[in-house]
């Protein structure tokens, strides 16, 4: 079942384009989990983003599971420079 709401996943018109972001902050669940996928850990994306907390980056990869044909697209895009 996907879960319909969470904690610290929101969206705000006018924000990243109203993709899902952390709370409180301009920071997407894509970039939470484009950074785990380049192979950053979760301290590591902690420390990249001192306003986050393990809970928030866990919750992130909760959302990418429930949500990736929505998050596919982002990622590819921030990761394909990387790729190349």
């Amino acid at each position: 079942m996907i879960a319909t709401s969470y904690r610290y996943i929101v969206r705000r018109a006018g924000v990243r384009s109203g993709h899902a972001i952390i709370e409180g902050t301009r920071i997407g669940v894509h970039d939470v989990v484009a950074m785990i996928r380049t192979g950053c850990s979760v301290d590591a994306v902690v420390a990249s983003f001192p306003r986050l907390s393990r809970p928030q980056v866990y919750e992130s990869l909760a959302y990418y599971e429930d949500h990736r044909d929505e998050l596919e697209p982002l990622i590819a895009t921030q990761t394909s420079a990387i790729d190349a």
